[in-house]
Formats: C-alpha cells, sequence, structure tokens
C-alpha cells in the first residue's frame, strides 16, 4: 500500500512540472496597444493579447510576453560598440 501511494505522488509531482515546462515565453514585437492590453505577434505570426502598462512602448517595439504580461525590454550595459 505504502509503495502506490509512493508512486501515485511521484507521478502527479512529475506532471506537476511538466505544466512548467509548456509555460513559454512569447517574444514578438507589439502590433497593438488598446489602454493596458497589448497585442503581440510573435516570428511565426501568431498574436497574443496580453496586459501591461504601455508608458514608454509604441507599436513595433519588441517585447516578451510572460505569464501574460508585458515584460518591456531591458537596457544592455553597452551600447553601440
Amino acid at each position: 500500500m505504502r509503495k502506490a501511494i509512493a508512486l501515485i505522488i511521484t507521478i502527479l509531482f512529475t506532471l506537476s512540472l511538466t505544466a512548467f515546462a509548456f509555460a513559454s515565453d512569447v517574444q514578438g514585437t507589439i502590433s497593438k496597444i488598446d489602454g493596458n492590453k497589448i497585442t503581440v505577434k510573435d516570428s511565426a505570426g501568431k498574436e497574443t493579447i496580453a496586459e501591461g502598462d504601455a508608458k514608454g512602448l509604441k507599436v513595433g517595439d519588441k517585447v516578451t510576453v510572460k505569464d501574460g504580461k508585458v515584460m518591456k525590454p531591458k537596457k544592455k550595459a553597452i551600447e553601440g560598440c
């Protein structure tokens, strides 16, 4: 009985970890801004609608969508070298 319970717990734990593997980030270009809803189009042409602060963002900017939120691109310490 203990082996069966341990097996079930192990299977459930493994399945819960695979959910994180399928939750991927989307990188793309902003195609539309409507209030705090931002539409991002990836390189394959798939559009994703995410929420985020649109201050400083404009159509054509490259951004990353992580967990349904728009992450502004980080500036590199050294640019233009």
